[in-house]
């Protein structure tokens, strides 16, 4: 892969639509959780807060400065992530993943909106960049189970 044809369909209009309108676009004041991922490969960075009860995200924000792939993939978390449990957000990440390295099938719902980045598995310097946003709302979410068990 690398030719120009393989570069345009990568960065797809649809891509580029999600990445334009990222849901969940501001930093929360006062989250439970907070954490700060960056890519060392491309300098993409994505910040994630997020508050949970009764095992469930109640409420996210994320920042995202990151490149369409990366805002694209948050985009679609921000979309799915209100209700989810800290093991459904494990088991995204890990689907998400194995979708992009070993051409897994797509991740379940609500996370099959991934789909979108099955042209991106060829382009192994761009997994960081797509993976930022899950695996900070994975830690976060852990963050959040390990406060509510008491744990430091």
């Amino acid at each position: 892969m690398g030719d120009n044809a393989d570069l345009i369909k990568l960065y797809s209009g649809r891509i580029l639509a999600l990445a334009a309108e990222i849901p969940h676009l501001e930093r929360l004041e006062d989250p439970r959780a907070s954490v700060k991922r960056r890519s060392p490969l491309c300098g993409s960075t994505v910040s994630v807060d997020l508050d949970m009860e009764g095992g469930r995200v109640t409420r996210f924000g994320q920042d995202v400065k990151a490149c369409a792939l990366g805002q694209a993939a948050a985009a679609i978390l921000g979309g799915a992530v209100i209700g989810r449990s800290a093991d459904e957000l494990r088991a995204a990440r890990d689907q998400l993943r194995a979708m992009l390295v070993e051409e897994g099938p797509v991740p379940d719902a609500p996370f099959e909106g991934f789909e979108v980045l099955l042209p991106a598995r060829g382009y192994r310097n761009r997994h960081a960049s797509i993976m930022l946003a899950i695996e900070a709302a994975v830690e976060a979410a852990a963050q959040c189970e390990q406060a509510r068990a008491g744990v430091t």
